[in-house]
């Protein structure tokens, strides 16, 4: 069965690419070279929900459910907030930019596009949702990182009116995303 691997996030703005541009140029100046692997900010989204193999035949199904989930939501706004790390600071594996504004709405949305893929067939996922840009991964295990952890990025704006579907096609020069539909916030210009 033909799949693709897919995920549901949320775009950003221009503005919102700029400042973590900024950020992980900045950042990248205080870290060995090759320690960490910096994420370009044109591949960047807020991910919602990471669906991985998704056949092909199942596509119009999901499409139509994550019509109906997400324009049950109202637009809402959020905003870049400051400079963190999974798992801690002593033992960093992702440099991330946390996100702050309406994250209720972020959470709502996020529990009823979770409550929908599994009511279609995927596994509930296990971690709880901490909404974060990604700006980096650690290649080098155990690195310490001298890095302002908790030190706020400009808080540049993201509108969100609107929620895709990403298909990811890794490659050996790295992921490349493409947007294979797009569901709109109730009101939201379609």
């Amino acid at each position: 069965m033909e799949s693709i691997r897919a995920f549901i996030a949320i775009d950003l703005s221009e503005e919102a690419r700029a400042v973590l541009a900024n950020a992980g140029e900045t950042l990248a100046r205080r870290v060995p070279s090759g320690v960490v692997k910096w994420v370009s900010p044109q591949k960047m989204h807020l991910t919602l929900r990471f669906l991985g193999d998704t056949p092909l035949e199942k596509l119009d199904e999901l499409f139509a459910a994550l019509d109906r989930t997400v324009s049950a939501h109202p637009p809402f706004s959020l905003h870049l907030d400051e400079l963190g790390c999974f798992p801690n600071r002593r033992r960093p594996r992702v440099v991330w930019v946390g996100v702050q504004g309406d994250t209720a709405q972020a959470e709502a949305l996020r529990d009823d596009i979770e409550e929908m893929a599994a009511a279609m067939g995927w596994e509930p996922e296990q971690r709880p949702f901490r909404p974060h840009l990604t700006l980096g991964r650690v290649k080098e295990k155990g690195a310490a990182l001298d890095l302002p952890w908790g030190q706020g990025v400009a808080p540049a704006k993201i509108a969100v009116d609107a929620v895709h579907l990403f298909e990811s096609q890794l490659r050996p020069s790295g992921a490349v995303y493409t947007v294979r539909h797009t569901s709109h916030l109730q009101g939201a210009a379609g």
